[in-house]
């Protein structure tokens, strides 16, 4: 039995515990990223004089910035490792959020957000892996979704420190905070994070086996194992059109389908339900509790998900999240008509829609080879973040076209259908 079957089929340990806690962590820097700019918004365009379309360019310069992040930096960790990759974005994501602080203007503001959102983008690649990789079958989908809480609860701390840093400290000190907490957790990966063991099989070498022995002693593997040896001359990364090969061609569309359609629907209900709220007579503070509410659900959906995906199959899971996604927005807008309700419903929607999220993670690193899997998982984030990137766009583009409110929430509701369709191609996980 090797050592990653050894893990596959072990009990969790403190150390392994403590993994997904950390890169639960490093998810939290993407929801942070994500709303404390959304929360400065008003500060920035005010102090650099921006019309509504630059301060557009900007609130999706960092979005553009994930998305180029997942699908260009995800083969580097098929060669370089995992490890290595999360680091260097780590470094990018730092430097962004202090070029943030320190920008003059909107042209080296948007560059800032670029490189923030790549080191954001390469972050969630490497982690999504790791966290599959060394969690045990029995709480692999747990520790996912453990995992994916991070955007939730960041988006929360970022609304937070917005709001309490910028009326003090002025809009720059909510990015000069994120750096720090990024720089915070260069260090912690730096110490604590180990390699992926696929990845170092993969590489081969003469240290292999000492790398493997310093692994298996950290996690309290007593077990005797051994490990199978690999042909180190042929290449450690796989050409990204494997991705296209008729073993994969079916899953990764289907993936790719799923990510885009849900994340379009995600981020559209996330970032025009306020708005649409207090057009429908809420007032700006009640139409901003429901947004922060939809984040709460999101965090609270993410671990419902992972408790019920260790006694179910994650698709399973996943297609019963996505239907009731789908109900959840068609009756949305048009039973708001008092607070509570809203926040319930807002709730519910978060919890769903989010719970689909960490469905899409638990599944996606199990649907390629070792020396794939990086890639694989990174340009399909990457596709889910081009459907994030057009959701706001698309809804805008059709109420000035005349469309209700009522139906943009029914048309998300559709396109979570359509998620469902695209899982029930999957097999069974």
């Amino acid at each position: 039995m090797t050592l990653q079957e050894r893990i596959n089929q072990g009990h969790m340990s403190t150390y392994q515990w403590g993994i997904v806690l950390l890169v639960t962590s490093l998810n939290l820097l993407d929801g942070f990223d994500v709303l404390a700019l959304a929360f400065t918004a008003s500060a920035i365009k005010s102090s650099f004089g921006l019309s509504g379309v630059e301060l557009g360019y900007l609130l999706s310069a960092g979005l553009i910035g994930m998305a180029v992040g997942s699908i260009v930096l995800a083969p580097i960790a098929d060669t370089i490792g995992r490890r290595k990759l999360i680091i260097f974005s780590l470094l990018l994501s730092t430097i962004g959020m202090f070029g943030s602080a320190i920008s003059m203007g909107i042209l080296s503001l948007g560059i800032a957000r670029v490189i923030t959102g790549l080191g954001v983008g390469g972050i969630l690649v490497g982690t999504n892996v790791i966290v599959s990789e060394y969690a045990s079958n029995k709480w692999r989908n747990l520790a996912i979704s453990i995992f994916a809480s991070g955007f939730g609860i960041g988006a929360m701390l970022g609304g937070i420190f917005a709001v309490a840093l910028q009326g003090t400290y002025g809009w720059h000190s909510v990015f000069i905070s994120g750096g720090i907490l990024t720089l915070i957790c260069l260090v912690a990966v730096i110490k604590w994070l180990p390699e992926s063991i696929d990845f170092i099989v993969l590489k081969g070498g003469s240290k292999q086996q000492e790398q493997l022995e310093s692994i298996a002693n950290t996690l309290r593997i007593t077990e005797p194992w051994t490990q199978e040896s690999k042909d180190t001359s042929q290449k450690v990364q796989l050409p990204v059109s494997k991705l296209f090969s008729p073993e994969y061609r079916r899953p990764v569309f289907a993936i790719w389908i799923a990510f885009a359609a849900i994340m379009f629907s995600y981020y559209f209900v996330s970032s025009w339900t306020p708005a649409l709220l207090k057009e429908v007579g809420m007032t700006t503070e009640q139409s901003v509790s429901v947004g922060m509410m939809i984040s709460i659900g999101g965090t609270i959906g993410s671990l419902i998900f992972g408790v019920l995906a260790s006694r179910f199959t994650a698709r399973n899971v996943l297609i019963a999240f996505t239907i009731g996604s789908a109900i959840v927005a068609s009756v949305f807008i048009s039973v708001v008509s008092h607070l509570w309700i809203a926040i319930v419903l807002g709730i519910c929607i978060g919890a769903l829609m989010n719970g689909c999220i960490s469905g899409l993670y638990a599944i996606n690193p199990t649907l390629y080879e070792a020396g794939l899997r990086s890639t694989g998982v990174g340009i399909a984030i990457g596709v889910g973040r081009v459907g994030a990137i057009l959701a706001p766009t698309i809804a805008g583009v059709l109420l000035d076209a005349g469309w209700e409110k009522q139906s943009l929430y029914m048309g998300a509701g559709v396109v979570m259908l359509v998620a469902t369709v695209a899982v029930g191609v999957l097999k069974n996980k």
